[in-house]
């Protein structure tokens, strides 16, 4: 049986950004996570603390503007938190599938600082189980962080520290739930292979599947370019932009869209606002996920890094411009939030205030940067062997449909039916 965590990241959730009754989750005791992950982690959390809570640095590697700015913006508000002589920046190329090497040494480069003690790579692209495998090998007391891993989870895990990816099993089940109850009959799911190879995308495929047949919808699958490929991000938004029109034509006005990768997420929104169609939150989900681009260059300046007034001004526009009730996303950028909060975990843990593998301690670092939100999640297991991993863990945010008023759909008080976690 699969034992769930959950967490609540806020004291009062009628604090909420529409001013939404909400229910929040109840904070689990934390002691299923108490115990740790086995191996590399117990020579990282012998010398996390003690002399070493003033003396540290830390690394975080992100991808660019391009490809994951909330990501990017999330390392930078903890730099600004903590100062540039603390908090070491890097980022890795966009086309990370043909430069691993650059990637992997653009990772291993943090080691070569002596008060260097964490290293957190999010989103962790190919090439971060190797990096920090040669981490450890130079330095074990480095503790290594993976957010959002794009490599099999058992793998990063075996090298990591601690992983922390979007609950993919869950959301495969609750993002088609939160489309029926918005009354779609179709759900378009859009990607590629490189994706489709990851466990975690295609295990969610099989989980939306299978959860389109529980509700009576019907799902299908499109293809779009890989920005990573010679086409480029601009090629591959250019191909959605051109291909939505006949999706959206041919599936209908109760059709719900997700695609897998972020370049492909504002020409997507763009076409759904204008001729349209649903769409219940993104892979990684933010009101600047897409949202801005597609409603035409949103100016977002005054509000930046202030999630409450970004996401009012995003749905302001989006109900502008004809979207009620059929646009959704987190309250809270994912990427953001996990960059950030990921960061002050590990430095948490350095000060000896908290435990690597915690998962209430995690909780309380991304609480930090997303006040007003609940979340839930659990530990990852192996659909192959049953066995949990007991460094890795699934998490998500409830989901916000932008309306008059906007809600959360209680997505996080959802109990999703155990058979899903073995789907596959």
């Amino acid at each position: 049986m699969k034992k769930r965590i959950s967490m609540l990241l806020a004291a009062a959730m009628m604090l909420t950004l529409a001013s939404c009754g909400n229910k929040a989750n109840t904070p689990s005791s934390g002691s299923q996570n108490n115990a740790g992950s086995q191996g590399n982690t117990s020579a990282s959390q012998s010398n996390a603390g003690g002399d070493a809570a003033e003396d540290w640095h830390i690394g975080i590697i992100t991808g660019t503007v391009s490809q994951s700015e909330d990501d990017l913006r999330g390392a930078e508000a903890i730099q600004a938190k903590y100062g540039k002589d603390k908090v070491k920046l890097a980022t890795y190329p966009d086309n990370f599938t043909e430069e691993t090497e650059t990637t992997i040494q653009s990772i291993v480069n943090m080691s070569d600082d002596p008060l260097m003690k964490a290293v957190i790579v999010n989103q962790s692209v190919p090439g971060t189980a190797e990096a920090f495998r040669q981490i450890k090998e130079r330095r074990p007391d480095i503790l290594c962080i993976a957010g959002e891993a794009h490599e099999d989870l058992p793998v990063v895990g075996a090298t990591a520290d601690l992983v922390c990816n979007n609950d993919f099993v869950s959301r495969g089940y609750l993002i088609i739930k939160t489309a029926h109850d918005l009354g779609c009959d179709t759900f378009v799911h859009i990607s590629f292979p490189r994706h489709m190879s990851y466990e975690t995308m295609s295990r969610r495929v099989a989980v939306m599947t299978e959860a389109c047949k529980e509700f009576g919808m019907t799902f299908v699958q499109e293809t779009a370019p890989d920005p990573t490929t010679d086409v480029g991000v601009t090629g591959a938004q250019a191909y959605v932009l051109e291909k939505a029109p006949e999706w959206i034509q041919k599936y209908g006005q109760k059709s719900a869209y997700f695609c897998t990768n972020d370049a492909h997420t504002a020409p997507l929104l763009q076409r759904l606002l204008e001729l349209g169609g649903y769409f219940i939150e993104a892979d990684l989900p933010s009101p600047l996920m897409g949202y801005p681009n597609a409603l035409g260059d949103l100016d977002l300046t005054a509000e930046a890094g202030d999630f409450d007034a970004i996401l009012a001004k995003v749905e302001k526009a989006v109900l502008d411009a004809g979207g009620e009730g059929r646009f959704g996303t987190w309250a809270y950028s994912y990427g953001y939030c996990l960059s950030a909060g990921l960061a002050q975990h590990a430095i948490n843990v350095i000060e000896g205030k908290s435990e690597i593998t915690n998962m209430d301690d995690v909780a309380a670092a991304l609480q930090e940067f997303s006040p007003k939100a609940a979340w839930n999640g659990s530990g990852y297991t192996n659909a192959d062997t049953g066995v949990k991993e007991d460094n890795v863990f699934l998490i998500y945010q409830d989901t916000y449909i932008m309306g008059n008023p906007g809600k959360f759909m209680g997505a996080t008080d959802v109990e999703v039916p155990e058979k899903y976690y073995t789907v596959k």
